[in-house]
């Protein structure tokens, strides 16, 4: 399947410490622990999708890429701090997709003191592949549950987006990497 750890039947939520349970109860507890494991195979479906690709961009060039593809185009400042990382780190980060030609940095038409960056059609394609691979495989295991289940879930899952601050709908795309609240 798509877990990228092994099972670990030793952390339900009876066998977890006091000071990790949380106010709630039992059930609540039990609550968390269902998101946590269904989490895990979101996660190794994540990997198994970045890892077609992680050949020519590393996981923080991704995240620059979606955030461009998804919010741009964006100045150099606007993606250090939506990724929360050093203006210099994004800067060099930048520097090598401009050059492996998956982003084009451009005069800003709003601020020509500003540069606007943009994904190139190579660098759409490259997230697009990342994107179609994650909802194939995220398909795959929704054929296995009813459509009363999916339909479940489906809801419970825009709930949690909704509560998380994630977007609810919109362009595929931003379903790549999560979104600043």
């Amino acid at each position: 399947m798509y877990l990228i750890y092994g099972q670990d039947d030793t952390m339900d939520s009876t066998a977890r410490p006091a000071s990790q349970k949380r106010r709630g109860g039992k059930k609540f507890d039990t609550q968390v622990d269902a998101v946590m494991w269904a989490s895990r195979a979101l996660v190794g479906i994540a990997a198994t999708s970045v890892a077609e690709v992680e050949d020519r961009v590393s996981i923080p060039q991704l995240r620059i890429l979606v955030l461009v593809g998804t919010r741009g185009p964006l100045n150099l400042a606007a993606v250090a701090e939506e990724l929360e990382v050093n203006p210099s780190n994004a800067s060099r980060a930048v520097d090598r997709l401009i050059k492996l030609g998956l982003l084009d940095r451009r005069d800003s038409p709003s601020d020509r003191r500003n540069l606007a960056l943009t994904l190139t059609p190579e660098g759409t394609e490259l997230v697009r592949t990342v994107t179609e691979h994650r909802r194939s495989a995220i398909a795959a295991v929704l054929q296995r549950l009813s459509a009363q289940e999916r339909d479940k879930l489906a809801s419970a899952f825009d709930a949690f987006a909704t509560a998380a601050g994630e977007p609810t709908h919109g362009d595929a795309l931003t379903l790549l990497w999560p979104l600043a609240p």
